[in-house]
């Protein structure tokens, strides 16, 4: 038995899924911008051990909220999801402000990251069930640059507050407040439920968006209790693996840069400024990169240009471990590392809401950013290690090449295509090279 949703396309979700990415892009690089102040005074007993324990409880919270919590919007529905953790989100960060120690310090990072963890995989769902027929890759890239740009917006405060590391954390909870009554009225439910409710009234939607719904009508099966035992079924196990080490491998890359990547200039010699600002314009390539990536990607296939992606990226990431003498070298080497290295990352998201059917989308965004989670924990680990031994520079960016080789040889290994489950409304040619047919 199917329901029909549909849905009408405005400018507010794709808006609001994009402003919660930006939270995420606060949270990606806040602590990388911090944590060279926090060594080097020592404030809250803060050394190289602690930055690194600090960094990798942070992530294990997200990888918790992805896990655990992001497959919740396969039945709860999105828009209730994306606003709870928001807020939880913004709460905890917050109380980072009154952190009296690295353990208190590390336990608000660890409870704000299991909020904002289930953001990601609900918000890029949510943006596929929204988007039209052939722009799935470009739906979930230009969603995801709301990532970058956090990063980027986050990077440049830091250069003008830092020393004063709180406010970075003041502004950060005070933008989630202010999202989430926009989330609650603004933002209509894709789940099939919900657009039943819709022609009588919705609880908590105003009247206005009800209105806007109706236009394109989708078929979309009623059952959503899904789990991760799912993806065990067939055919999901060998795309399932595959992704989750490639997810695992790029999430290592972009954090363990975002976090480290000052440090490791200043391994290399360069001031604490120069390698914030190395930060700034990698994530400006971030933002170039995925904008490109999710035209290439409708065009001629997700699978293709994700395996392009992460090889140039290992290529990149090579070069930068030549030291250079001029800045503008070094400035451009980093620019381009960036446009290849995160957008990868969201290829893998992109071609997993294509593979996955709509009833499974929540919980297969879920499971590969919370496997990929370990490899972010992993990223800030191995390479704290190293910045503790004195050898960050250039053994950091090894792992960082080694890493995207990696995940080349992991989705090289996925099938062109997979045969859906009987009753799937995508047809198997949809999925075919993760590319959709426009009509």
């Amino acid at each position: 038995m199917q329901m029909t949703s549909s849905v009408r396309i405005s400018k507010w979700p794709i808006w609001l899924c994009w402003l919660a990415m930006v939270l995420d892009g606060f949270d990606l690089v806040v602590l990388g911008t911090v944590i060279p102040t926090l060594i080097k005074t020592q404030e809250l007993g803060f050394d190289a051990i602690g930055a690194t324990f600090a960094a990798t409880i942070s992530l294990v919270g997200v990888g918790l909220g992805a896990l655990f919590i992001a497959p919740l919007s396969d039945r709860l529905g999105r828009r209730n999801l994306l606003v709870a953790c928001v807020t939880w989100f913004s709460i905890f960060t917050i109380a980072i402000v009154f952190a009296p120690n690295v353990a208190i310090f590390s336990t608000f990072r660890l409870l704000a990251g299991m909020g904002l963890g289930a953001c990601l995989p609900a918000a890029l769902a949510y943006m596929n069930d929204y988007a039209p027929p052939g722009t799935g890759g470009k739906s979930t890239t230009r969603t995801m640059t709301g990532y970058h740009v956090g990063a980027v917006a986050t990077a440049f405060l830091a250069l003008v507050v830092i020393p004063d590391w709180r406010i970075l954390f003041v502004v950060g909870g005070i933008a989630g407040f202010v999202l989430v009554p926009f989330l609650w009225f603004k933002l209509p439910e894709t789940l099939p439920a919900v657009h039943s409710a819709a022609a009588t009234g919705t609880p908590g939607q105003t009247a206005s968006d009800a209105g806007k719904l109706p236009t394109t009508v989708v078929p979309v099966p009623v059952e959503n209790r899904t789990s991760f035992r799912d993806l065990a079924n067939k055919p999901y196990p060998l795309v399932a693996a595959g992704v989750a080490v490639a997810s695992f491998m790029g999430l290592l890359l972009v954090y363990g840069l975002n976090t480290w990547l000052p440090q490791l200039m200043a391994a290399a010699g360069f001031s604490l400024s120069a390698g914030l600002s190395l930060l700034l314009v990698l994530n400006v390539g971030a933002v170039v990169g995925l904008v490109v990536a999710g035209i290439l990607a409708d065009k001629h296939g997700a699978k293709r240009i994700v395996l392009l992606w992460f090889g140039l990226s290992a290529v990149f990431l090579a070069v930068l471990s030549v030291k250079v003498q001029n800045e503008l070298l070094l400035y451009a080497a980093v620019f381009v590392t960036g446009v290849f290295v995160f957008s990868s990352q969201v290829l893998v998201y992109a071609w997993v809401s294509q593979l996955f059917p709509a009833r499974l989308r929540g919980t297969a965004l879920g499971f590969a950013a919370g496997v990929g989670r370990l490899g972010a924990i992993m990223g800030p680990a191995v390479t704290g290690a190293l910045v503790a031994a004195g050898i960050a520079y250039p053994w950091g960016i090894y792992v960082f090449a080694a890493a995207a080789v990696l995940a080349v040889a992991a989705l090289a290994a996925v099938p062109q295509a997979i045969t859906r489950l009987p009753g799937d409304p995508r047809s198997t040619e949809t999925a075919r090279s993760g590319r959709t047919s426009s009509s």
